[in-house]
């Protein structure tokens, strides 16, 4: 799975509702469709990531 790294990923992903995936370590901790971008944070579905804490990769 490639990761999203740049703040232009994680646009892209929202605006074309790019399912992802988001681990922390290498744990599983979420996926689905990012609903909102933030400098500290992204929301996929109803819940909110720390991008600073999180790994966010396209689920495909």
């Amino acid at each position: 799975m490639k990761p999203l790294t740049a703040d232009i990923h994680f646009y892209t992903a929202m605006l074309d509702r790019t399912p992802i995936v988001v681990f922390i370590a290498d744990e599983l901790i979420g996926s689905g469709k990012i609903e909102e971008v933030t400098e500290n944070s992204v929301r996929v579905g109803n819940k909110r990531y720390l991008r600073e804490s999180c790994t966010f990769k396209y689920a495909s």
